[in-house]
């Protein structure tokens, strides 16, 4: 049987979120923004749903904006803002990290490349954002500071409440962004304990439908939409709205919100044996990420082993009925190493033998069991094959 151990790329949809989703797939498909009773029904269905979404993250209905993934959201967020506020006379200075996703760093290189300027601050070994040199670096002509929540391939969770009040204490009309894909359903991402002004997070990762997921937009904050065509999302996202989707991911935040303890608790269990178990049995493993567990995600493990070929060790664990991977899914086949590791102090070499399992709330013990018993296996024969 295989074992499935890439959670932070995607989670299999839960099958209580399919039955919510068929409900809206087969009783209320009409388009929400029609006058006549069908339109109605889906329109009802759809607001309920942004009901659901802004109760658990403890905000107004009217501050979600449903989107078609975390890299729409974080796009949305970013672009819309910078060009908001240098419309204001707000500044064109964007700040971001070194080791955001792509969704975020491709943004913010292609504002430079339409006239905006950038920082990206560095981290140190465990992957945290130097405090320090974003203090320096927010001035008052910065629109905007993105960073991630939580990093996705070597979990470290970022101090956000932190940021921003640094932020907020350096210019008060600087807005905060965080990516939180990788972080909901794990810690704590109500925007009023981040004290971010625009959030963005993704069904899928928390065993909702892939294809959908959600802005929030703090009330009042300067902002601008960048698909256009109708009135959809209170002009802010143009497009007939994907209902079954945004009912999926209304469903997948309960479920998730409300067995939080739970599936933490079975998961951090799980990543324990393997951050434990495993260098204890793998000569010249490096395991990459903070080892504060409290500042971690609790399903990341992450490494990397000294001598060997990553994407060879992914090819033995597939073969071996295991899935895992080298880092974030959006960059598979990527010759480079990873932007994150390298921006940890970690040389190309190391960085190209990386490995990250990450757990979800099917897996077992007796599946760790399996990669604690094969993967050291695989490293000594691929070692071997490179003497």
């Amino acid at each position: 049987m295989r074992i499935y151990l890439d959670h932070a790329a995607t989670t299999p949809p839960d099958p209580r979120v399919l039955d919510a989703m068929w409900s809206a797939y087969t009783e209320t498909w009409g388009n929400p923004s029609s006058i006549y009773l069908e339109g109605q029904q889906a329109n009802a269905v759809l607001e309920d749903a942004r009901k659901t979404c802004a109760d658990l993250l403890g905000v107004s209905p009217r501050e979600i904006v449903f989107t078609g993934s975390g890299s729409e959201g974080d796009n949305a967020a970013i672009r819309g803002a910078a060009y908001a506020q240098r419309e204001a006379g707000r500044g064109d200075h964007v700040i971001t990290s070194q080791i955001e996703h792509h969704a975020v760093l491709h943004t913010v290189e292609q504002l430079e490349r339409e006239g905006f300027r950038a920082t990206y601050l560095p981290v140190d070994a465990d992957g945290f954002v130097s405090l320090e040199a974003l203090r320096e670096a927010v001035g008052e002509d910065t629109a905007l500071v993105s960073i991630m929540a939580a990093n996705n391939e070597v979990g470290t969770v970022q101090p956000i409440g932190e940021i921003s009040a640094i932020v907020k204490e350096r210019n008060p009309r600087t807005l905060v962004h965080t990516d939180a894909v990788q972080a909901a359903g794990a810690v704590d991402i109500a925007p009023a304990h981040l004290g971010v002004d625009f959030l963005s997070i993704a069904a899928h990762k928390f065993y909702g439908p892939k294809g959908v997921g959600l802005l929030y937009i703090k009330n009042r904050s300067r902002w601008q939409p960048f698909i256009h065509g109708g009135a959809q999302e209170r002009e802010r996202r143009a497009g007939t709205e994907n209902l079954a989707g945004i009912v999926g991911l209304a469903r997948a935040m309960e479920l998730a919100w409300s067995e939080a303890d739970e599936r933490n608790r079975h998961v951090q269990a799980l990543r324990d044996r393997l951050l434990y178990g495993l260098p204890e049995r793998i000569p010249d493993t490096v395991v990459t990420g903070t080892q504060d567990l409290d500042r971690r995600l609790p399903n990341n493990f992450s490494c990397c082993f000294r001598n060997v070929e990553g994407e060879s060790v992914l090819l033995a664990l597939d073969l071996a009925e295991i899935a895992a991977s080298s880092g974030s899914a959006c960059t598979t086949g990527s010759l480079e190493p990873s932007h994150v590791l390298t921006a940890m102090g970690i040389d190309g070499d190391l960085a190209h033998a990386s490995l990250r399992l990450t757990l979800g709330k099917s897996n077992t013990d007796e599946q760790v069991d399996r990669v604690l018993d094969v993967l050291p296996g695989i490293v000594e024969r691929l070692r071997s094959l490179s003497t």
